[in-house]
């Protein structure tokens, strides 16, 4: 009986060894499936705020290496890691203006731990120091339906809160044509300057803010190659990336003063 029992005890070991392995691929299996889960319902969301300076939100993914260290020196708490549930890349920092918003530290301690250059300390650095004031984090969208300044009610909230106030946001006054004695006081974000923290967005008094900071490639437009403000030196130049566009019909083949002759013969007719 003794002999019998020791005779079986390698298969047996044999067997735990191979279901412990199918186990463990399972596991992998499981677990990449879930990985791959989380990262396809992170990329289904592009309304991500990263810290100041961070680069390309392509590029980003592929950089930051999700150390925290950002997270750690933010003195607000302002950045958290993304987590399962975020719906945003694992493990990568972002913040969330209603909540926090990025209190625009004038050392940007975010920046400097940073150890791969997923944040580009270079981008917040002017004539040799940081400047929070270059950070775009986000640019400011005001939703006008909702905002009760635009319903005549006077609130400058997010004026007030702005750490730029006066540049990037400033408040522009109309006259409101319903009462006749009042003034409305608008309040109209200025893209060149606004710095995405979130403040304004933060401040708000409507129930849903009713001004919210969005990534800048969903909240700006792109005008082209082909448009170019003449009296913007800075816009002019880019000229050198424009290119000519020629569209031939029938009309266009015919000289000009062939077509007035055209249109003129047919109003004789008529």
């Amino acid at each position: 009986m003794s002999n019998h029992s020791k005779a079986k005890q390698p298969v047996s070991d044999r067997r735990k060894f191979i279901l412990n392995m199918a186990k463990g691929t399972g596991y992998a299996v499981i677990g990449g499936f879930l990985w791959s889960a989380y990262l396809d319902d992170a990329k289904a969301s592009p309304l991500i705020l990263r810290p100041p300076a961070a680069i390309a939100e392509k590029d980003f993914l592929k950089t930051c290496i999700k150390c925290g260290l950002c997270v750690e020196a933010c003195p607000y708490d302002t950045l958290s890691l993304a987590k399962p549930g975020d719906h945003r890349p694992i493990g990568t920092p972002f913040f969330t203006p209603r909540q926090t918003p990025c209190y625009m530290c004038e050392d940007i301690p975010c920046v400097p731990v940073c150890p791969s250059g997923a944040l580009d300390e270079a981008s917040v650095t002017k004539n040799g120091k940081l400047d929070i004031n270059s950070a775009q984090m986000g640019l400011a969208v005001i939703d006008e339906n909702s905002c009760i300044a635009f319903w005549g009610i006077q609130c400058d909230a997010c004026y007030r809160a702005c750490p730029i106030m006066g540049q990037a946001i400033t408040i522009e006054y109309d006259q409101n044509k319903r009462t006749g004695k009042h003034a409305y006081l608008k309040p109209v974000v200025h893209a060149d300057a606004c710095t995405g923290c979130g403040m304004c967005e933060h401040a708000c008094v409507t129930e849903k803010a009713s001004i919210f900071v969005l990534p800048r490639e969903i909240s700006m437009g792109k005008a082209g190659s082909h448009y170019i403000r003449g009296w913007d030196k800075k816009d002019e130049a880019r000229l050198k990336d424009a290119h000519a566009i020629h569209t031939t019909t029938e009309v266009s083949k015919k000289k000009a003063v062939d077509k007035l002759n055209a249109g003129l013969e047919g109003l004789l007719d008529e």
